[in-house]
């Protein structure tokens, strides 16, 4: 089993900043890639971004630029930096740990709110 808790979510204007983190812990040996998603009222749930165990990277086109993924293998933490944050970005953000394709764990989620 594998545990995932988010935090850092909150309510921020356009323009400002957040850090997300996310705790791993458990069978953290079995994770191939710590992922965020997010989900908005009414829309399916994307990838914002995520990090293999070899510290590869992707992001979602909407938030390139802006958004950054790191991780600390020492503490088994992964962090969303965000940054020129736009009310679009408004969601629930999801810690997603990647066993393979077809199978992940996911943590609580976390709202962010951006206003306007």
């Amino acid at each position: 089993q594998v545990q995932l808790v988010e935090s850092g979510g909150g309510l921020v204007q356009a323009g400002g900043s957040l850090r997300l983190t996310c705790i791993v812990s458990g069978r953290i040996d079995i994770i191939n890639a710590i992922n965020w998603y997010r989900q908005a009222p009414g829309n399916e749930r994307e990838l914002v971004a995520g990090i293999t165990n070899s510290g590869s990277t992707r992001y979602a086109e909407s938030v390139k630029g802006r958004f950054s993924i790191s991780r600390d293998n020492a503490n088994n933490m992964v962090y969303l930096q965000m940054d020129s944050l736009k009310p679009e970005d408004t969601a629930v953000y999801f810690c997603n740990g990647e066993y393979n394709r077809y199978f992940s764990y996911w943590g609580q989620g976390t709202q962010v709110t951006v206003s306007s």
